[in-house]
């Protein structure tokens, strides 16, 4: 609460919290819940980088798996990609489709992004108006047909329309001209790590930083892995640029020396890199260089994963996380010294600020009583059979995680099957 930790009595009425009291003495209320010695009440986290995928690929995943697997980790809002459903995010037309299918499923709030593709341009403020958060990019192939990549020149002319709309611009940062195909080597891991290297995030960086230096405009790095990139964006920021970023769970928990040929359930784009690549992310977390973490759920079905037989090139990239992504963080986070107020503030109070929900991601007086009743120093084994969304894929199976979410609240009523989620626009509550 307010970024630190303090024992209090929280209040709720209407769905929002009304009152913060003394712990020792609460206010008068119809019901009382009160929490075990061994657990801990933080906000419900905001998950800003989800792939829902429905309709259109929803054997990959929907709106009912996906929240629920959500609110199982601790997540009360979830903002969805615009892509890899069918149709994409980027007209009205299709996000009124998305929204038609999303309602009566939900049993945590969802909000949309928008999508900027070669030929939409026009369809940016029709968007930006009915609600959409901002707008996500590609800058080389983005795996799926319907989704085409912004050239530079594209880029730089989306950039202009959304420093005049204020929206923000999301960014998947690979130059593809950097990516080498010819490194791929069939199972072996260093061969797809080869492929992808840290120029081609950092030649992408550069172009987003240029282009939100010359427009105004505001910017987002989605899922950082290399850490190379962070001198360059800390003088962006020291010089007034308008740009944030965020990494994942996995950048932070894995490393490419542990992960063995064939292990395509932790082939993601951009890849998973070197041990000491991983710490200097915790670093830049920690000095405030990075600043958020959320999921990047990508889900598909266990065929497209294990494409190939293990191989890297043929093989879905993506890691679904949606509902670990709580426990893996504060799992090096403790290794490493860090509090569970930094972990609260990088999963729930910044993603939720930088999309503009100021009402969620805190415990505050006003902000949405959406909460977690979390025991910290619990431990557990990450069984896939348990896990809530739809494919029994995993890139933490077997792994033994610190924390665990024993119940979550949106807006003061108990998380369960039941669909009481809303459907989120951008600046209206």
């Amino acid at each position: 609460m307010g970024g630190a930790d303090r024992a209090v009595s929280v209040g709720i009425q209407d769905g929002r919290i009304a009152v913060l009291a003394a712990y020792a003495q609460p206010p008068p209320a119809a019901r009382t819940v009160t929490l075990g010695d061994d657990e801990v009440l933080l906000p419900g986290l905001v998950d800003t980088h989800v792939h829902v995928n429905e309709p259109g690929r929803t054997e990959w995943e929907g709106f009912a798996s996906a929240t629920a697997a959500a609110a199982a980790g601790g997540v009360t809002t979830i903002v969805d990609m615009p892509l890899n459903s069918v149709p994409p995010t980027t007209t009205v037309e299709h996000l009124r489709v998305k929204q038609d299918v999303a309602r009566g499923q939900v049993v945590v709030d969802v909000g949309f992004w928008g999508g900027a593709v070669p030929d939409n341009l026009a369809d940016l403020e029709p968007l930006h108006r009915a609600g959409v958060f901002g707008f996500k990019c590609f800058l080389l192939d983005s795996g799926v047909e319907e989704f085409g990549h912004l050239e530079p020149e594209a880029f730089a002319r989306a950039m202009q329309e959304t420093a005049r709309l204020d929206a923000l611009m999301v960014v998947h940062a690979e130059d593809g001209t950097f990516i080498d195909q010819s490194a791929l080597d069939g199972v072996r891991y260093a061969g797809f790590l080869a492929s992808r290297p840290r120029a081609a995030e950092e030649a992408a960086i550069r172009l987003v930083l240029d282009r939100a230096r010359a427009t105004g405009g505001r910017a987002h790095v989605v899922h950082l892995s290399s850490a190379g990139a962070v001198p360059m964006l800390r003088a962006a920021r020291a010089e007034g640029v308008d740009v944030s970023v965020e990494t994942c769970p996995h950048y932070l928990t894995f490393d490419a020396e542990h992960i063995g040929d064939g292990a395509t359930e932790l082939k993601c784009c951009p890849p998973i890199r070197e041990a000491a690549n991983r710490e200097a992310l915790w670093a830049a977390l920690a000095a405030g260089d990075v600043d958020l973490v959320v999921s990047d759920h990508s889900p598909c079905t266990a065929d497209l994963k294990q494409s190939g037989g293990g191989d890297f090139g043929a093989a879905w990239g993506g890691i679904a996380s949606v509902q670990l992504g709580l426990p893996a963080v504060w799992t090096g986070a403790h290794e490493r010294g860090r509090s569970l107020a930094e972990v609260v503030h990088w999963m729930a109070t910044a993603p939720a600020d930088r999309c503009g929900l100021a009402h969620k991601g805190r415990i505050a007086v006003g902000a949405d009583a959406d909460l977690v009743r979390f025991a910290p120093d619990e431990e557990f084994t990450v069984d896939v059979a348990r896990l809530r969304h739809r494919n029994p894929v995993s890139a933490y199976a077997g792994r033994r995680l610190r924390g665990v979410v024993r119940a979550t609240w949106l807006r003061g009523v108990p998380v369960d099957d039941t669909p009481r989620g809303r459907l989120l626009e951008r600046g209206r509550r």
